[in-house]
């Protein structure tokens, strides 16, 4: 199963590079005249269309065998019912009352909308990061047999969850129209409760994920390898890059620091994952 989930990742990897690549060249500004000729005009509709929903498939896939390798089947598919099923129900209740991010509403550029409101690659994402957020936790934190130490866990992965989303955010909503602010919020339009919502979201979803497989089975088996923090790295590349391409310098700053703090402390660990103390 890890050559599977090491072929999605590839898969992923690919797809992100050329999405960055178009995005931030040709798909930055008015298209060319060349794209409104056939056949650029046909692949260009479909590649569009596509695009964002393929390489989220390709990411929850490849962490979905990653876990399963590790976990068991029924593990991994327990993990990915919560991270995707909690996470869409806070999408839902966001995108009609605006709790707990704010006042938003997903355009169509990401595909079939869950209840007309939530593109459905929205909660699989969800479930992917939250996953390498936590395998990423076990890098940083020691595992200890306490509730206070799972919850500790929790908001970490929540945390580094959250530091995704200060460069994808504005990427996402000022720079593209994937989903859009109906308010005029601090940071390039984006309210101050939005990332107050991605961390309390985030760490929910993370300690759900506790709950099926506790901190002690990821910190073995899953934080030593190297697939979730290439997972989570090459996720930010491409907002990063949109960021700077329009000019958002403080968002492409941001993010590279928020996003290279976790990954900082995660690769230096590489070698000497933190201790497991007493157990489970």
């Amino acid at each position: 199963m890890d050559r599977a989930a090491k072929s999605l990742l590839a898969a992923h990897v690919a797809l992100i590079a050329f999405s960055t690549i178009a995005l931030t060249t040709f798909l930055a500004g008015n298209p060319p005249a060349w794209l409104a000729t056939e056949p650029a005009e046909t692949i260009y509709r479909y590649g569009w269309m596509l695009s964002g929903p393929s390489y989220v498939l390709l990411g929850a896939a490849a962490i979905f065998f990653h876990a399963a390798r590790r976990f068991g089947v029924g593990k991994a598919s327990g993990l990915l019912a919560a991270g995707a099923l909690l996470s869409l129900s806070a999408e839902l209740l966001g995108t009609s009352t605006g709790l707990p991010f704010g006042p938003y509403s997903y355009t169509t550029l990401l595909g079939y909308r869950i209840g007309g409101l939530v593109p459905f690659p929205i909660p699989l994402s969800w479930f992917y990061m939250v996953y390498a957020s936590i395998a990423i936790t076990g890098r940083i934190l020691p595992v200890r047999p306490s509730e206070l130490s799972r919850t500790a866990w929790a908001f970490c992965a929540g945390a580094i969850l959250t530091a995704w989303d200060v460069a994808m955010d504005p990427a996402m909503s000022k720079a593209t129209t994937h989903w859009l602010w109906n308010t005029d919020g601090f940071f390039y339009g984006m309210p101050l409760s939005n990332w107050i919502g991605w961390f309390l979201t985030g760490s929910i979803v993370a300690r759900a994920m506790l709950a099926l497989v506790p901190p002690r089975s990821f910190a073995e088996k899953a934080s030593p390898s190297r697939i979730p923090l290439a997972v989570y790295a090459i996720n930010g590349i491409m907002p990063i890059a949109i960021c700077f391409r329009h000019e958002l310098w403080w968002a492409g700053i941001l993010g590279i620091a928020a996003m290279g703090i976790p990954l900082s402390l995660a690769r230096r660990s590489d070698r000497l994952i933190p201790p497991v103390i007493f157990g489970t």
